[in-house]
């Protein structure tokens, strides 16, 4: 019987394997990105090779002490947030963003911070020089700091370089992992399997010494972190720095954390000597709000355990086309047409004639079914032509049946609002944790169409053509 072969053809952009080499990959669609590779190169599996005799792995019960991971503390506030508290020594990281949103930047403001709490840094860079990591590090007032820096990209040399330091480092950033290679590897630097294997020598070097290893990692167009989707898989965190170039601010978001929560956001403004933190992320998306504009309304958040407050922008008008236009910035294309169907269907208010417009402002991307009702009264603001409070905030999740459901953190909505100088609210009926008050200040909704009364008075919000 003839030996199996044990090569596979992968593809470069998605990592799709194939029995054999094509032209188009199934996976992404692309053209000539289908390389030959060996699965087992480099991973002690290769031809020939002896079975090597395993030891005895030793086992222990589930009931037991448990000890907190030791954590290396950034003193970056909103840093420390989205990790949990901090660094986890020996653990992984992996930061992905666009380029130029600044993760370089964030990293060396950490590295700086790290420094000059005492702890040993190693900055390594294989997209820049030395000189050019210097600029940016003077830029941000960084180079009086201890930080040891390197300009190398092959992975042994790395290694062999940390393992002779006389003093174990506390935090080794790499920037990036698709500019590495290692010599186990036949392929070019960021290709699947370089990015792989590196991606594994490195988190093997984490986990026996002890040292946080964060690893900078491109995206591809369409937002997602390049390479291989088993790096996201070995790494003990993966964080996205999300923002627009168009505007100041950034987000700092955990999608993986084996040591913490994901559903928390950092928030810094980009400026010239570096990245600020913003303790308020509220007063930065309400900075330049208009008063009695139909269309606005503002919207109470949740973002982990930090309550937001952003403004919903909506435009509703007259379409001349026969298929009339439904754009959506920074929210769910398919939410705003469930909307819009349930308007229609149990509120009387016909938007088929009209061309819709949504948009959160500052850029700021929404992803909580709370923003229904802010959404929706945004929209009959519009229609109607009548501005909504802007002393009033707005949140609750719209039902196929035209119902408002409570949504969780009721109370540290209005809280928010309430520093921030809201003095109503408009909630789904029945919310928890709602303050008492003998006042008409908390508005509390069961049916949309209840809300729309309130909202447009007896305007009339069908637009049905007169023929019907």
């Amino acid at each position: 019987m003839a030996k199996k072969s044990k090569t596979a053809f992968i593809c470069q952009n998605c990592a799709t394997t194939h029995t054999q080499w094509q032209g188009k990959c199934d996976g992404c669609g692309e053209w000539n990105t289908i390389v030959e590779d060996n699965p087992l190169a480099g991973i002690g599996g290769g031809p020939g090779r002896a079975p090597k005799k395993g030891r005895v792995v030793p086992l222990a019960s589930l009931d037991g002490e448990i000890e907190e991971a030791p954590r290396i503390i950034s003193r970056v506030a909103e840093l420390d947030r989205v990790t949990g508290g901090g660094f986890v020594r020996g653990s992984a990281v992996l930061l992905g963003g666009e380029p130029g949103i600044g993760k370089s930047t964030l990293l060396m403001q950490a590295a700086a911070a790290l420094s000059r709490a005492g702890h040993n840094i190693v900055y390594v860079s294989g997209e820049e020089a030395v000189a050019q990591v210097r600029l940016r590090a003077k830029r941000l007032k960084a180079n009086e700091t201890q930080v040891l820096l390197a300009a190398e990209t092959n992975v042994e040399d790395i290694l062999t370089t940390l393992n002779d330091m006389e003093k174990r480092p506390d935090l080794v950033i790499i920037d990036s992992i698709q500019t590495m290679w290692t010599d186990s590897a036949d392929s070019a630097p960021g290709t699947v399997t370089q990015v792989r294997q590196s991606a594994q020598a490195l988190i093997r070097y984490a986990k026996s010494t002890g040292a946080t290893v964060v690893m900078v990692g491109h995206v591809t167009k369409e937002g997602n972190i390049a390479g291989p989707r088993v790096v996201e898989h070995m790494v003990d965190a993966v964080i996205q720095f999300e923002g627009d170039g168009s505007h100041q601010y950034r987000i700092l978001r955990a999608l993986k954390n084996r040591f913490g929560p994901t559903d928390e956001i950092g928030v810094f403004e980009m400026m010239q000597s570096g990245l600020r933190q913003v303790a308020n992320p509220s007063e930065l998306f309400l900075g330049e709000r208009a008063d009695n504009a139909p269309g606005a309304a503002v919207f109470g958040g949740m973002e982990g355990t930090r309550p937001l407050l952003v403004e919903i922008q909506a435009l509703v008008a007259p379409t001349s086309l026969g298929t009339p236009r439904r754009a959506v910035v920074g929210w769910d294309s398919a939410r705003l047409s469930m909307i819009i169907a349930v308007l229609q269907a149990h509120c009387g208010v016909n938007l088929g004639q009209h061309d819709v417009y949504l948009n959160v402002a500052g850029g700021y991307r929404i992803s909580e079914p709370a923003a229904d009702l802010a959404v929706a009264c945004a929209l009959i603001s519009s229609l109607a032509g009548l501005a909504l409070p802007t002393d009033c905030v707005y949140f609750g999740e719209i039902s196929l049946s035209g119902s408002i459901r409570p949504v969780p953190h009721a109370g540290q909505r209005i809280k928010e609002a309430e520093k921030l100088g809201f003095k109503s609210a408009v909630l789904p009926k029945g919310s928890s944790d709602v303050p008492k008050r003998n006042d008409e200040s908390i508005f509390a909704a069961e049916k949309l169409v209840d809300l729309v009364v309130k909202i447009a008075g007896g305007k009339t919000l069908s637009y049905e053509s007169d023929e019907k």
